[in-house]
């Protein structure tokens, strides 16, 4: 079961990998030819909107020769819904219409409304249910995620259910198969863009994410990396906590992020409080990078923090080992291991994938760094192949984890966050490294990671 975003994601990735809309328009066209063949009853009538939900229902048209009629509740706008119109005699959708006809074939609205209905769809929606017709919806009933929508007696829906589907609202549902390949699903890729969460015009500062990290210490650079690659990624407000040795550096690197001094050279039990108080006003937490592993203070000061935060946690490098065993803090985070951080995490070389998600249970989330990413729920597993032989240049992997926890920040769920967040950097690698080859470094990824996100969002 997908929702209606996911359905839209799934075309935009099965675009991705050379099967084209049309192609998959057509294949829906056919589909929904044959259910209206099925179970429709007398004088038959399309009602098709402006974007490809109705293009679907013009492109069953040539499967149907001369059983229906087609009217348009809007002229159609999209590319493909004109040309799947062309060579047909349509009408303008007038209300009065519906009473000439037996069936309904409802091709208005699909998966890609959000927010509430404009005033004419709730009448339109409440004219068809008031009509006593035999309605069949294509995808989804108009209005379907929305307060009102249409109650079909029969819905054709494509490539698997969408959460929210039952009886009431869709009648029969059929589900058709229309040559989306398994791989739009398994791969991050473009579409997958979509669930960025876009800033309203009328945000303000702070609105799109507050970033809290813990790091450095011993290494000053690390927890550098990812507050850059945060900003980059659009958080609005990022703070740094980092010791007294590391203080001086990291806040007179940038003016891009805040820094806050803690209480002594390395995290400590007395740092703890102060934490989780800043956290009781941020949105999400990355923590470990540069923390070092030296002594047993950053070590249950890390465990203590990332047990009690309230707030969605990214936790990577130095912290994974820090937590490494205490299953009760695994809940609820996003890990970003290297192999060997993954084999303490897991406490097995080499764990197989069955291995790996026994472990993800409760929002649990593992982005297993490698040649190939491999992000894992608990349930599925995706992959991400968007990076290059070159990020396995040092500071990459603090690049990703910023990149990731700016993501969990913005609203995003763990799962989601991983697997946008591991194709942006791929990404923004791959750029650095057509510019520099085997010279790039990660300064070089993260000047890079703007420019995927502005292609990636257009």
């Amino acid at each position: 079961m997908i929702s209606p975003l996911d359905s839209r994601i799934l075309d935009k990735n099965s675009e991705c990998l050379g099967i084209s809309v049309e192609t998959l328009m057509e294949n829906a066209g056919k589909a929904l030819a044959e259910v209206v063949d099925t179970f429709a009853i007398g004088k038959i009538i399309f009602i098709c909107g402006s974007g490809n939900n109705g293009g679907d229902g013009y492109a069953a048209s040539k499967y149907l020769k001369s059983k229906a009629d087609y009217c348009a509740f809007k002229v159609p706008k999209s590319e493909l819904c004109i040309k799947m119109s062309k060579d047909l005699e349509i009408k303008t959708y007038d209300a009065s219409l519906l009473e000439k006809y037996d069936t309904i074939v409802d091709c208005v609205l699909g998966t890609g409304i959000e927010g509430e209905l404009r005033q004419e769809y709730y009448q339109y929606i409440d004219k068809i249910n008031k009509s006593n017709k035999n309605i069949i919806a294509c995808d989804v009933p108009t209005g379907f995620g929305t307060s009102e929508s249409i109650r079909a007696n029969t819905t054709i829906t494509f490539h698997d259910m969408k959460k929210g589907m039952d009886e009431h609202t869709c009648g029969r549902i059929i589900i058709s198969d229309i040559g989306i390949p398994i791989d739009a699903s398994v791969y991050v890729n473009k579409g997958d863009f979509l669930r960025y969460p876009i800033p309203k015009d009328d945000s303000h500062k702070g609105q799109n994410g507050r970033l809290i990290i813990i790091g450095g210490g011993p290494f000053v650079g690390a927890p550098i990396s990812a507050a850059l690659a945060a900003t980059r990624i659009g958080t609005d407000l990022v703070t740094i906590f980092t010791p007294k040795r590391s203080f001086i550096p990291i806040a007179s690197h940038s003016t891009a992020y805040i820094v806050k001094e803690l209480s002594s050279d390395d995290l400590c039990m007395e740092d703890v409080n102060t934490i989780l108080n800043a956290c009781k006003s941020a949105d999400a937490l990355l923590i470990g990078p540069g923390l070092g592993c030296e002594g047993t203070t950053v070590a249950e000061a890390t465990r203590a923090i990332v047990e009690s935060a309230d707030i969605p946690i990214v936790i990577d490098a130095d912290a994974i080992t820090h937590v490494a065993g205490f299953e009760t803090l695994y809940n609820n985070v996003v890990f970003t291991p290297h192999k060997r951080e993954l084999s303490r995490l897991i406490g097995q070389d080499e764990p197989s994938d069955e291995i790996i998600q026994r472990l993800c249970d409760n929002g649990t989330v593992i982005l297993r760094k490698g040649r190939i990413d491999r992000i894992y729920n608990g349930t599925e597993i995706r992959y991400n192949q968007s990076g290059c032989s070159g990020m396995t240049v040092g500071g990459t992997g603090d690049v990703l984890a910023g990149i990731v926890a700016g993501l969990l920040s913005k609203g995003m769920s763990n799962f989601d966050s991983a697997c946008l967040g591991a194709y942006i950097c791929g990404l923004a690698g791959r750029m650095a490294f057509d510019e520099h080859s085997y010279g790039m470094n990660s300064e070089d990824v993260i000047a890079h990671i703007g420019h995927v996100l502005k292609e990636g969002l257009e």
